[in-house]
């Protein structure tokens, strides 16, 4: 199993991808937007959020699973 520190940094990682997508969501739609859009402003955030925290998410995943097995692999010994 990979250490506490390890899983906390992919978590905390998870979540700021979730805030950064989120805010450039929001900014993508009020940046395309003539009117007052307020509603979609707020799904585009939501989307964003969504897309960023998923794919940093898996990448967190897979780099967990990786250390796990990097572990677990024992070592030659010389002679």
């Amino acid at each position: 199993m990979p250490s506490r520190r390890a899983f906390l940094l992919s978590f905390l990682s998870v979540i700021s991808a979730g805030l950064f997508g989120a805010v450039i969501g929001y900014g993508l739609v009020d940046l395309s937007c003539a009117r007052k859009c307020t509603g979609d402003a707020l799904l585009g955030a939501v989307v964003g959020a969504l897309v960023g925290a998923v794919g940093v998410g898996i990448v967190a995943a897979l780099v967990l699973r990786a250390m796990s097995e990097w572990r677990r692999v024992p070592r030659a010994k010389d002679g």
